[in-house]
């Protein structure tokens, strides 16, 4: 049966949504149909206007809670992209509907409990229906899971060998997290007081593999010096997802890099004195946080008096003005290397991130199913690098080698 839109943005009245509405406005026109949809037809009207969209564009009511309104919606689209988090919360009965209409999905969790929750529960329906639902399609973890695939495929091209050792080090990251981001985290930190298994989950980096489970991976919680990268370093926040997320894709392509491939994430902060002062500066306060934040009555006030709302974030010239880039520092079995650049412009919260999952869907409606089958993805391994040039025209990230100083 045809579809009435290539994608369907669901949660576009939350400001993601809204940023997501107003990139596809801007930067496809007319070239792609496309809708909104949303629990208010007012607050959709009102988005409709901001953004610029023409009076004609499509608003369709659905609520994440009433079943049969969401199961009419995802029969008219191609692709749902979903903007409403914390997906703990309000997350599955769209992807169960999608699962069952064959429609495919694309979101930006960053939630591995949940999702390592959905993969049982939904994958048998996405095959049979033919439904690709591909998890984290925003910064996590499409920079981190789409730069070691490039990285892998530069090392197989130019080395003849896969890598069986990447160091993903971020370099640079300026820019915050959205409230939705805030939001996931704070039912994170809840729903493990309700299950004391889901700390165990959170802490595998093979939560997602299942089945499957490889060697030891590298983590430290200290601030350390990372020779490779020639700098101090700490863990990197969104690491727990990111690793989780490229050990899958590894695991959906059937494993060319070796089944003892590891993979760890850490944050740079410099080299010298300066570096290593900052470094145990920022772990300090970190455990300063989790302490904290482990404490309910911390987390209430924070929601209540501190943390951005969902559906809060920067105006454009802050999102405007940030940016990032991440390295993968990668080893063959026989020590040669090879170094990978990820780089993206604006805020990875919010500017890159509505871009990113813009150009995901699309370019998952544009993926025949001969290539990717019914079932739950990743980015890499749904995608690849077929992504890759719609990321660097249209979303600002770019991927590279970099050569080995003189």
């Amino acid at each position: 049966m045809p579809r009435a839109f290539d994608v369907i943005v669901f949660g576009a009245t939350g400001f993601t949504g809204r940023l997501v509405a107003e990139y596809l406005v801007a930067r496809h026109g007319a070239g792609v149909s496309w809708a909104m949809a949303g629990r208010s037809r007012a607050k959709l009207e009102e988005v409709r206007r901001l953004v610029g969209a023409p009076p004609a564009l499509a608003l369709l009511q659905a609520d994440a809670a009433d079943p049969a309104s969401l199961s009419a919606l995802v029969r008219q689209a191609k692709v749902v992209a979903s903007t409403v988090g914390p997906y703990q919360l309000h997350g599955e009965p769209l992807l169960r509907a999608c699962a069952e209409a064959g429609t495919d999905y694309v979101d930006l969790c960053g939630e591995p409990g949940w999702m390592a929750a959905m993969i049982p529960r939904h994958e048998a329906a996405a095959r049979a229906s033919g439904a690709r639902l591909v998890f984290s399609c925003g910064f996590d973890s499409i920079p981190f899971d789409l730069g070691v695939v490039f990285a892998q495929d530069e090392a197989l091209r130019r080395l003849g060998a896969p890598l069986v050792r990447v160091r993903g080090r971020v370099r640079a990251m300026k820019g915050g997290f959205s409230g939705g981001t805030l939001a996931s985290l704070m039912a994170t930190l809840e729903a493990m007081g309700r299950d004391a298994g889901l700390a165990r989950v959170l802490a595998d980096p093979f939560a997602l593999t299942p089945g499957f489970r490889g060697p030891r991976q590298p983590w430290s919680a200290a601030a350390e010096y990372d020779e490779a990268a020639r700098s101090w370093s700490i863990p990197f926040v969104m690491a727990p997802i990111n690793t989780k997320n490229v050990h899958r894709t590894h695991f959906l392509l059937g494993h060319p890099w070796g089944r003892d491939f590891a993979y760890d994430e850490r944050l740079l902060t410099g080299d010298g004195a300066a570096g290593e002062r900052r470094a145990r500066r920022l772990v300090r306060r970190e455990r300063v946080q989790d302490a904290m934040l482990a404490w309910a009555p911390t987390r209430a006030l924070l929601r209540r008096f501190v943390l951005p709302k969902p559906g809060e974030g920067p105006g454009p010239e802050a999102r405007e003005r940030g940016r990032y880039e991440i390295a993968f520092l990668g080893e063959t079995a026989d020590g040669r290397r090879l170094t990978a650049i990820a780089k993206g412009e604006r805020d990875p919260g919010y500017g890159a991130t509505s871009r990113i999952v813009a150009e995901a869907a699309l370019c998952l409606a544009e993926t025949p199913r001969s290539k990717t089958a019914g079932g739950v993805w990743t980015p890499g391994a749904a995608m690849g690098l077929a992504l890759q040039p719609r990321l660097r025209e249209r979303a600002g990230l770019s991927f590279s080698i970099e050569e080995p100083a003189a």
